[in-house]
């Protein structure tokens, strides 16, 4: 079914590879601002989902996407949706939600927006390009648990995916920690909170804050992991 001349299957970038691979086996998917379509076509082509939404609240990406779909040959496996985040679906209707490529704030606010859907969900796959902290604290308010953490690395960044369940069956290793991104992400992460540091160094009254002792704090704590 699925055309083998179509392009975008050279293109599945390895933050929409590191999210597919959280997807469990006969789950029912939305994947929410699908932008072109990728991540929901690679689904369908691998056979993971029993159900595919892909929604999109721009007209642009909407039609690239589905264009993209028909093209591939999934038009009728995956169903497209206009319309803002996860508003435009019903509780129920899908177990595992993936939102990717967005900045921490505004993943946050989807998952605010629609309480019901997120509660009826079992999995959440979330890779968030900024603000990392703000949807592990929404996680736990939400009392979501993290199973599972890898790491992407897209135009020499690398980025975090989660995957948060209901209820974590037994610990385990996450897979960040075998990844072979690990010392180049925690590289970047030093050099990142260094300039916070030589930046707060430049004020008194900002050297001597908890904010400037917290960053040392962490600056070394990674240092050591590296």
């Amino acid at each position: 079914m699925f055309k083998q001349n179509w392009r975008a299957i050279y293109m599945i970038d390895s933050r929409i590879r590191a999210v597919m691979e959280f997807v469990r086996s006969g789950s029912r998917v939305v994947d929410v601002g699908a932008d072109h379509g990728y991540l929901p076509i690679e689904l369908a082509r691998r056979g993971l989902a029993t159900k595919i939404i892909a929604t999109e609240k721009n007209r642009g990406p909407f039609e690239a996407a589905r264009q993209n779909i028909s093209a591939a040959g999934f038009g009728g496996v995956i169903e497209l949706r206009l319309g803002d985040g996860l508003q435009i679906l019903s509780a129920g209707e899908v177990d595992t939600i993936c939102i990717a490529g967005m900045g921490g704030g505004l993943i946050k606010k989807i998952l605010v927006d629609a309480p019901d859907v997120v509660s009826s969900a079992r999995q959440l796959i979330l890779q968030p390009m900024n603000d990392i902290k703000k949807i592990r604290e929404l996680l736990a308010e939400m009392n979501w648990l993290i199973d599972d953490e890898d790491l992407a690395e897209a135009s020499g960044i690398i980025y975090e995916v989660i995957s948060a369940v209901k209820v974590i069956d037994a610990p385990k290793i996450f897979k960040r920690e075998s990844s072979p991104l690990r010392r180049k992400f925690f590289a970047q992460r030093i050099a990142k909170l260094q300039r916070v540091v030589a930046e707060m160094s430049k004020s008194d009254s900002a050297r001597s804050s908890e904010k400037f002792a917290a960053t040392l704090a962490e600056i070394d704590t990674l240092q050591r992991l590296c």
